[in-house]
């Protein structure tokens, strides 16, 4: 019989494959360059930077993480805390960066530089 905070995480990350397979990288135009949509970058202002498109169908640039902070989402328990924290059951719309931070804090994701 599973624990009850297993099942909660295996629910977790269930809703964050189902985001997974929604993604798909696509190619855009943003202010004059060809960019990859949906494919999270290091770097920027932030820690990580992502492009994707908005309500209206354009293309913007998100911005996400702290650039200080080390992202520690193998410990299970700071994973759980985190995502609770920051409602990732329901992460928002795919332009804001919440999203795309619960994105990252998903179990056994890689971070690509």
């Amino acid at each position: 019989m599973k624990k009850f905070s297993q099942f909660v995480e295996d629910k977790a990350d269930a809703c964050c494959e189902a985001c997974n397979e929604e993604l798909m990288h696509e190619a855009a135009e943003y202010q004059g360059k060809k960019v990859t949509l949906n494919n999270p970058v290091r770097g920027g202002t932030k820690k990580f930077y992502v492009f994707v498109k908005n309500e209206k169908g354009n293309v913007v640039k998100v911005s996400f993480g702290d650039p200080n902070m080390e992202i520690k989402r193998d410990d299970p328990a700071r994973r759980k805390s985190f995502r609770a924290r920051h409602n990732c059951d329901n992460p928002g719309p795919k332009w804001k960066a919440r999203y795309w931070s619960c994105y990252q804090w998903r179990s056994g994701s890689k971070v690509d530089s």
